[in-house]
C-alpha cells in the first residue's frame, strides 16, 4: 500500500512538472512588432536560422542608442538599407587611422549604403569634435551603457559590421583601409564602389 502511494505521488509530481514546463515555456517575441514568434515548449536544442549556404544568420541587435541630440533610438530602426556600422572611440589609434578612409568611402557610396558610427567611450562633444577633425560626416550614435557593444559581443575596437537591408549581419571586420572597406561593400552587398577622383 505504501509503495503504491509513493508511486502515485511520483506520478503526480511528474505530471505537475510537465504542466509547469508547458505553461511556463519561454515565448520568443519579434523585437520590432512584439508579435509572438514561437513558443519553446518542446525539449531539444534551439537551431539558429541558416542562410541558403548553411551558415548561421545573425540578426542586427535591437538595443538603445543615443543620438547626438540626446534622443534615445532603437538600433533596429536603422535597418532598411545596407549598413556599415563602425564601432570606435577617439583615443583608439587604429580607429583614428581608419576613420578618414571611412569618410572617403562614405562620400563614394553614401547614397546606396548607410554609414553609422557607434561610440561607447566618449561623450557627445568629444565624439563630434574628433569625427569632424577626420572628415566624418555620417551618422554618429552614443552607446553610453555599452548595450550595443555587448549585443555585438566585442571588446576590441575598431569593429565594422556589415548588415544587409533585411537586418542580417553578413560580415564583421577589424581595422579596414579604404580598399578593404570597398571590397567588403562589394562582397557583402554586391554594390560596386568607384574610387572618387
Amino acid at each position: 500500500m505504501e509503495r503504491r502511494r509513493a508511486t502515485v505521488a511520483i506520478g503526480v509530481a511528474a505530471a505537475l512538472s510537465l504542466f509547469a514546463i508547458s505553461v511556463g515555456a519561454p515565448r520568443v517575441r519579434d523585437a520590432v512588432t512584439d508579435d509572438l514568434d514561437v513558443v519553446l515548449d518542446e525539449p531539444g536544442e534551439f537551431q539558429q536560422p541558416l542562410s541558403d549556404d548553411g551558415t548561421a544568420v545573425d540578426r542586427f541587435p535591437s538595443v538603445e542608442l543615443i543620438t547626438v541630440s540626446g534622443a534615445a533610438i532603437d538600433s533596429a530602426s536603422l535597418v532598411g538599407t545596407p549598413l556599415v556600422v563602425n564601432l570606435w572611440f577617439a583615443a583608439c589609434p587604429p580607429c583614428a587611422r581608419e576613420m578618414p578612409e571611412f569618410a572617403e568611402v562614405h562620400a563614394e557610396v553614401g547614397d546606396r549604403v548607410r554609414f553609422i558610427g557607434v561610440n561607447a567611450v566618449d561623450d557627445v562633444d568629444r565624439m563630434i569634435e574628433f569625427a569632424e577633425s577626420v572628415g566624418v560626416a555620417y551618422e554618429l550614435f552614443l552607446d553610453p551603457l555599452g548595450r550595443f557593444t555587448d549585443a555585438v559581443e566585442t571588446v576590441a575596437f575598431p569593429l565594422t559590421i556589415f548588415v544587409d537591408a533585411e537586418g542580417r549581419v553578413v560580415g564583421r571586420d577589424g581595422v579596414l583601409d579604404a580598399d578593404g572597406l570597398r571590397e567588403g561593400i562589394a562582397r557583402y552587398f554586391s554594390i560596386p564602389v568607384t574610387r572618387s577622383a
